[in-house]
């Protein structure tokens, strides 16, 4: 079955004039009549009343035609995405899953170079947990994720974009704020608001570089959001860890330090997706996040 006896179908079924098909087509009608011709031999079904009144649909034609409509619609995208794919301007459209954290630095620079670089690629952004990513992976509502590390990603492919640094954020007219040098020890006895069991990732980096310390604060507030966590600090509630991308929420009244910390203790963002997607527009984007 050829896509041009396809066209040729749906214009007369649209014009219902097969002068009208023929001038639309660029082409004389005696052609169209035969190339209509085949296709009701190819389909053994008889498309197209002709009579001395005109041209009607038989119910073969009308079930037929949005079936037709529906395969040139779909030959046009695959050569639109081909066309896009041979221009290395990406094309087409991604999925992409999100959690707050991640707003913070990592995805406002991925989509403003998306935006330059893969110009034909439309990023449909979705904001989830971590865990409601992963399974929106799983069932295909996600082409890819920006998730913590965890041991339920392993069986998705994943590749590490970002590393941060804990900084220490504390209210500006607290007393540790003059000091020069900070670490870990500095924390012992003091106001802190930590993690709750709602951020597991960043509640046992949290707890394991206290523990390598030795330093035990006095947990006075947890949350699950860095924001919270931040507003809290603001109010002069108490102390906090968190990544150092945080600092560019922004809050007023708080002030970021640098901590001296073990090596190998940074907070991780990973992009993960299913492997062998088919999607030429993930795999621009995956270019893209290699070279940020």
């Amino acid at each position: 079955m050829e896509l041009g006896h396809l066209r040729s179908f749906v214009c007369v079924a649209e014009e219902l004039h097969f002068g009208r098909a023929a001038r639309r087509l660029g082409m004389s009608q005696p052609p169209l009549s035969r190339q209509i011709q085949l296709l009701e031999a190819r389909l053994g079904a008889v498309l197209l009343d002709r009579s001395r009144h005109g041209v009607a649909l038989t119910a073969a034609g009308r079930a037929f035609l949005p079936e037709a409509r529906a395969v040139l619609a779909a030959s046009e995208r695959a050569v639109q995405t081909a066309r896009r794919a041979m221009e290395h301007r990406g094309g087409g459209a991604v999925k992409l899953g999100f959690f707050s954290a991640s707003t913070y630095a990592f995805l406002p620079r991925l989509v403003a170079r998306a935006r330059t670089e893969l110009p034909g690629t439309e990023i449909l952004l979705r904001e989830m947990s971590g865990a409601a990513q992963l399974e929106a992976l799983r069932v295909g509502r996600l082409d890819i994720g920006l998730v913590r590390p965890s041991q339920d990603m392993l069986t998705l492919s994943s590749r590490l974009v970002s590393t941060e640094e804990l900084v220490l954020a504390l209210p500006l007219d607290h007393p540790l704020g003059p000091r020069r040098r900070l670490s870990l020890r500095d924390l012992q006895d003091q106001d802190f608001i930590g993690y709750s069991e709602e951020g597991p990732y960043m509640r046992g980096l949290v707890a394991r570089a206290l523990s390598g310390a030795g330093v035990t604060p006095r947990v006075v507030q947890s949350v699950a959001q860095a924001q919270t966590i931040l507003s809290l600090v603001s109010a002069g509630v108490g102390v906090a860890l968190l990544p150092s991308d945080a600092r560019n929420i922004g809050f007023p009244n708080v002030a970021i330090r640098p901590l001296a910390m073990p090596p190998g203790l940074t907070v991780e963002l990973y992009a993960v997706w299913k492997a062998e997607t088919g999607n030429p527009a993930l795999e621009a984007l995956h270019g893209l996040m290699q070279r940020l």
